[in-house]
């Protein structure tokens, strides 16, 4: 990593095509912003994922519930991949319209650096997939949205791979979000994920009946149950993402803090000013900067 890196999402594409073909569930931090990101590749983890309920909370203080825009996701892309190295599968949501938006949505995305992007089939203004109120398009509407995400993700010598979402389950059952995901799969997804899945016998059927690299998503007091990570693995799943643990971890740490000043109590638990710096980037624009003195 360095302080300005390259937003080509190929090279990132191919480490995370390398990752999934390898043995092993791939344990996938959360970030929200190019700072959370840093320290997932700082402390030796090679692959992250950001979360939209995380962008944003963070960027806009607003909940998931299709507030954002994609000119917003796609700065928020671009900050992380300039400072990053790691392959990092980005939330696309619905792609922002009809299948020509989910067109313009992924190649935006490889533009900025990412290497992966997650494309959903719910109706907008869409929610977070552990909350209430939200629904999906029509099968039809759905396959179209990743056929043009498929077709989207390569050109220019730019790859992305496309992640395929649905949450069918929370109005239309599991079997119709099996059949979704079947012919997701069947349409190019390189990714399957299946989102708020209750029960460790659905987490089987979903391996079982469709074919492919499956991510499950695990949210602290979320919909899904937080089986152990060896589990996950011996039930088939590829990756095993902690979308929002960064986010809610700094939100508890901050309010704590907030409470010691409120109390006139210094805070002791936190970062060295010296760490802070190098983390953020100071040492290395040292470097650039002593070279043209």
């Amino acid at each position: 990593m360095t302080l300005f890196s390259s937003q080509d999402s190929k090279p990132k594409a191919d480490k995370l095509k390398k990752l999934l073909d390898q043995k092993g569930i791939v344990v996938m931090p959360g970030c929200f912003d190019a700072l959370s990101a840093k320290l997932i590749e700082r402390e030796g983890i090679n692959v992250g994922f950001m979360s939209g309920f995380a962008v944003s909370s963070t960027r806009l203080g607003m909940p998931d519930a299709g507030l954002i825009s994609f000119s917003e996701m796609a700065e928020q892309v671009r900050n992380i991949c300039n400072v990053t190295s790691i392959p990092i599968i980005f939330d696309g949501d619905t792609g922002y319209g009809n299948a020509v938006n989910v067109y313009r949505t992924v190649r935006g995305f490889a533009d900025a650096g990412a290497a992966a992007i997650m494309i959903e089939d719910q109706k907008w203004p869409k929610k977070c997939g552990h909350t209430k109120g939200k629904d999906v398009v029509e099968a039809d509407e759905a396959n179209s949205r990743i056929k043009a995400a498929v077709d989207a993700s390569k050109m220019n010598n730019k790859d992305i791979l496309v992640m395929a979402r649905t949450d069918a389950i929370a109005t239309r059952g599991l079997d119709d979000a099996i059949k979704r995901m079947q012919k997701f799969s069947e349409l190019g997804a390189d990714i399957l994920f299946v989102e708020a899945i209750k029960s460790k016998e659905d987490m089987k059927r979903v391996i079982k009946e469709v074919p492919g690299h499956h991510m499950i998503n695990l949210i602290e007091d979320g919909e899904t149950p937080l089986l152990e990570i060896n589990e996950l693995e011996d039930l088939g799943f590829k990756i095993a993402v902690f979308p929002l643990t960064l986010m809610s971890a700094s939100v508890k740490t901050m309010q704590e803090s907030l409470q010691n000043m409120k109390n006139k109590i210094y805070n002791t638990n936190v970062s060295k000013f010296s760490d802070l710096r190098d983390i953020v980037g100071f040492n290395e624009y040292y470097e650039i900067e002593d070279k043209y003195k």
